[in-house]
């Protein structure tokens, strides 16, 4: 998030408290969310010094998952804090199949599913046939029957929130696209930097699909910009700023829920001789793409408003813009590790023909990683949920301020 962003969106008169949420993509891995968001849910229920709108924050940005995630609580926004626990019971009832399906080839039952051979040629199989290794079209189903598109307009038209946005990487331009949903026109002011473009429209099914696109992991999904047709991939790809939606739409004290992690790097445990699995590889190409950059903008953020601590007050008054509000959560412990621990639970497809292909090595848990992106099961989204919770929790003091 680059200064211009900050100036931007504090140009004019001091603007009124609006509260953005701000979550960050990561596949499976973004049930966390919903943990912390039902623990933020619980707490302001017990709070009763916190006054508030019955649903706490006034813009949604979402990224891969986390767009599903943010178009599910727009959707639900008029039941207040109800729309939490909506969103938790979504994970709770989540499966893989709910997710995408693994084609499997009539040889595969001929030539046993644990051959390396016959599980390389499935995975090729169908990045030919459809440009990535799984089949995506369950979510499609699952999204249309869980997110409610009327109810995300009447959030919008009852000024429940001010505006939902989500984020996606186009395969054909390059450019990071971030599609807004609003009815205040105010709001709706186009803004463009480098790399990076604003188009105003409805936010659809499609628009998730193409945000949560995992690249070679989902096929890319064709949207509409600029007049014309784009094939677009995971918003994580590419995203620089994952504030600055926020901000543009008038968002001025931010809670941010990521899904990175600590202590990554150390989790596969002594070093293994000669190269790396292909498990290994694999993982750290989705870590890749799934590093958002969330810590550079907090700190970008947290500097100015060092900055302007320090100034004279007529001296700060005089600058055009002025300090933000940001709070950010992410996981205590590696998920990675947490993953090591159910990945038996993936579809017997798409475990065999990753272990056949030696990309769920245990012997080194690089491919822990890897899964975890990929384990929408429920002992991996339950444990995930209750990280959330106790993740909140260790910062509930953090929290009620911000909401207070």
């Amino acid at each position: 998030m680059g200064l211009d962003t900050l100036i931007h969106a504090k140009l004019g008169h001091e603007p009124a408290l609006s509260r953005g949420l701000v979550l960050m993509g990561g596949g499976a891995r973004t049930a966390y969310q919903a943990g912390v968001l039902q623990a933020v849910a619980e707490m302001l229920r017990m709070s009763a010094t916190t006054a508030m709108p019955a649903f706490p924050f006034q813009v949604l940005v979402g990224t891969s998952a986390g767009a599903i995630n943010a178009a599910y609580l727009a959707g639900s926004a008029t039941q207040g804090l109800a729309a939490f626990e909506d969103l938790a019971r979504f994970w709770q009832r989540t499966r893989s199949d709910h997710v995408y399906k693994l084609h499997i080839s009539p040889m595969a039952g001929l030539l046993g599913r644990t051959s390396r051979m016959v599980a390389a040629y499935n995975l090729s199989r169908n990045v030919r046939k459809r440009g990535a290794l799984l089949d995506n079209l369950p979510l499609v189903d699952t999204l249309h029957h869980a997110i409610s598109l009327t109810g995300i307009d009447d959030a919008l038209r009852t000024r429940t929130i001010d505006a939902l946005a989500v984020t996606a990487s186009s395969y054909t331009t390059g450019v990071h696209w971030t599609f807004c949903h609003t009815q205040r026109e105010d709001l709706a002011v186009p803004w463009q930097r480098p790399g990076r473009h604003v188009d105003f429209q409805p936010v659809t099914i499609e628009h998730l699909i193409a945000s949560a696109a995992i690249p070679f992991i989902f096929p890319a999904t064709p949207l509409w910009v600029d007049g014309r047709g784009e094939f677009f991939g995971d918003g994580s790809m590419r995203q620089i700023s994952p504030l600055s939606p926020a901000l543009h739409l008038g968002a001025n004290r931010i809670l941010v829920v990521g899904v990175g992690q600590p202590q990554r790097a150390g989790f596969a445990g002594p070093a293994a001789p000669g190269a790396p699995s292909i498990g290994g590889i694999a993982g750290h190409a989705m870590a890749s793409v799934f590093h958002d950059t969330l810590e550079a903008d907090v700190e970008q953020a947290l500097r100015v408003n060092k900055t302007l601590g320090r100034m004279p007050e007529g001296m700060a008054g005089l600058l055009p813009y002025k300090a933000l509000d940001v709070l950010a959560i992410q996981p205590s412990q590696s998920l990675d590790a947490l993953a090591q621990a159910h990945v038996h639970e993936l579809p017997d497809e798409l475990r065999h023909a990753f272990s056949g292909l030696g990309a769920l090595d245990r012997k080194t848990g690089g491919g822990a990683a890897l899964a975890s992106y990929l384990l929408f099961e429920p002992g991996f989204v339950k444990a995930l949920m209750a990280l959330g919770k106790q993740d909140a929790y260790a910062r509930k003091a953090e929290l009620l301020a911000f909401f207070s």
